[in-house]
């Protein structure tokens, strides 16, 4: 898997006021931003697994964790999917 590294500027004082070091910083930078474009869509779960750094089953919890359903069927698709295999 290539990997394309994004550089982020933050004051130099945020690390002591969050009190995190720069890898648990990084760490949950990269799960917002995959929870956020999950949630808009712009990713499957997959890939938005892959940017988090966890696995598939430890981003699933993370969303549980956070209500942000794993779905994104309407109930309407369901309805859609019963009626096309009847």
């Amino acid at each position: 898997m290539n990997i394309q590294t994004i550089s982020v500027d933050f004051p130099a004082d945020i690390l002591l006021a969050l009190n995190e070091s720069e890898n648990e910083l990084k760490k949950r930078i990269k799960i917002a931003l995959a929870i956020r474009l999950y949630k808009l869509q712009k990713l499957t779960i997959g890939k938005a697994s892959q940017i988090s750094g966890l696995s598939r089953l430890e981003f699933e919890s993370i969303l549980s964790d956070n209500k942000v359903p794993i779905s994104n069927l309407t109930i309407e698709d369901v309805i859609d999917d019963i009626e096309k295999l009847m």
